[in-house]
């Protein structure tokens, strides 16, 4: 596989990323995992969701992570995005002080400047990433202004040529969200996520729930869209049809760890862990 030019250093490190809920004990790690088929700790009764996560995500490179739902991939990305507190663990940013700082452990308002300025996040439930109750124009002004742009005529202009790269008719840029269809509020969702230019865009189950001819169309903006951009993509789902068509690496995860982790092609062919096999037989 040629790797594009941009594609060489990582953006992103992720090393040891744990998050558990409940008060832990020295044998959460050791009495949960794929081994015991849960990921309860059956001494103290803490949920460990994610245990000791490790990768890297580079420069405009879209990488899946799959499993079935309770593997964590979902809790792991919002850790990503600040909307959940790791227990432990540390994540470096190359887009931010040159990979020096855990993100993790930054205070509060530097967090919030991260997210609202190197980040955007595409949720599978619409209403947690829009204002169901503002315009479509008004979301993508909100994350605008978070951004530390204010002058209304650009703001304006930057919601239309999104919305018009997402496919919503302007006509309905001053509409509601919640009067739109569950593709249209996903591409609104997908247009506000944008909308600051991140160099790292986090996709949370964008296609479940929607028709089959609505995921093909989100998933043909979603590689158009990294074509054009060159954004750093993290892809979760629990459908091997939806990372086969967008990824160029895969994480397999179960029980809060990663079980497997490679290029996609070659774990669609050659999956080496029993679960991943299991994952790719009920997509054939």
């Amino acid at each position: 596989m040629n790797e594009p030019a941009y594609w060489q250093e990582p953006i992103m490190k992720v090393r040891n990323v744990t998050k558990r809920y409940g008060k832990g004990c020295y044998q959460c790690d050791e009495l949960t995992g794929p081994a015991f088929g849960s990921n309860i700790c059956p001494v103290c009764g803490s949920i460990v969701a994610c245990s000791n996560l490790s990768f890297d995500l580079y420069h405009g490179e879209i990488l899946g992570i799959v499993g079935e739902s309770g593997s964590g991939k979902s809790t792991f990305v919002k850790m990503l995005y600040f909307d959940e507190q790791a227990t432990s663990g540390q994540v470096y940013l190359d887009c931010y002080d040159g990979m020096q700082e855990n993100i993790l452990t930054l205070n509060n308002q530097k967090k919030r400047w991260i997210r609202n300025h190197l980040m955007g996040m595409v949720y599978q439930h619409p209403h947690l990433g829009l204002r169901l109750d503002f315009s479509s124009g008004g979301n993508i002004a909100e994350k605008l202004l978070t951004a530390d742009l204010y002058h209304v005529g650009k703001i304006r202009e930057r919601a239309k040529e999104l919305l018009k790269k997402t496919e919503i008719p302007l006509a309905r840029m001053d509409d509601l969200p919640k009067y739109f269809s569950g593709g249209m509020q996903q591409r609104v969702q997908i247009s506000k996520a944008l909308a600051n230019e991140p160099p790292i865009l986090l996709l949370d189950e964008v296609t479940t729930g929607l028709d089959v001819s609505v995921q093909a169309k989100v998933l043909d903006l979603i590689r158009e869209i990294q074509r054009e951009l060159h954004v750093a993509m993290i892809v979760i789902s629990h459908d091997f049809s939806v990372i086969k068509m967008l990824t160029q690496r895969t994480i397999v995860m179960k029980n809060g760890r990663i079980v497997e982790e490679g290029l996609t092609d070659q774990i669609i062919e050659d999956p080496q862990h029993e679960y991943s096999q299991l994952l790719i037989n009920s997509m054939l």
